[in-house]
This record gives structure tokens, C-alpha cells and sequence, in this order.
């Protein structure tokens, strides 16, 4: 069993960053893929950014180049390292685990998911 606790979301003007934490319980973390997906408001939940328990990294269009995941094996931590926030960033942000990245990449069908960290863009 895995528990994912999100963390660092908060209210932060356009331009600006933020880094959200998802730590995890439980022994196997390093083995899991991890990912961040979004919800905006009256909008469907999208992916954003995964991770492979080896380290390689994918990222939706829209952040690519703006957003960093990476993890720490060590602390069962993931983190997604958000720089040149957007208004339209403006979402719930979950952290989702599973043994498989490419299910991580479709966005569904997690193993497990965090209870997710609000981050307001302000213009």
C-alpha cells in the first residue's frame, strides 16, 4: 500500500514559481512511475508530468520547458518544480503512482492518487 500527501501549492502571480511535493509511504516508492496531473476548474484531469522509477522524464506540451519533475528515492519524494506560471496553470495538481509509466502517461488507471494541492495563477 502507498499513500501520496501533496504539498506546496498556494496562490502565486503570473511569472512566478512554485514547487509542489508529493511524499509517499511505504518501502517499494522506487519502484513505482510518478506523476503529476491537473484539474482545472469545469475541465477534465489532465496529465502534466511523469517520472520513471529509473528517472526518465515526460511532459505534456503545455509545460514543457516551464515545468521539472524529478524524484528522491531516498525521502519517497516527487517534485514538480513549476517556473513562468500561467493564469491557465490555474488547477488541482494530484500525484499518481504506478508500476507502469505508460499508464502514467494516459492519465488513468493509477495504482494510487494523493488528495491533491490547489495553485491559483493570478494575471
Amino acid at each position: 500500500q502507498v499513500q501520496l500527501v501533496e504539498s506546496g501549492g498556494g496562490l502565486v502571480q503570473a511569472g512566478g514559481s512554485l514547487r509542489l511535493s508529493c511524499a509517499a509511504s511505504g518501502r517499494t516508492f522506487s519502484r513505482y512511475a510518478m506523476g503529476w496531473l491537473r484539474q482545472a476548474p469545469g475541465k477534465e484531469r489532465e496529465f502534466v508530468a511523469a517520472i520513471s522509477w529509473s528517472g526518465d522524464t515526460y511532459y505534456a506540451g503545455s509545460v514543457k520547458g516551464r515545468f521539472t519533475i524529478s524524484r528522491d528515492n531516498a525521502k519517497n519524494t516527487v517534485y514538480l518544480q513549476m517556473n513562468s506560471l500561467k493564469p491557465e496553470d490555474t488547477a488541482v495538481y494530484y500525484c499518481a503512482a504506478h508500476r507502469e509509466i505508460a499508464t502514467i502517461l494516459r492519465g488513468n488507471g493509477m495504482d494510487y492518487w494523493g488528495k491533491g494541492t490547489l495553485v491559483t495563477v493570478s494575471s
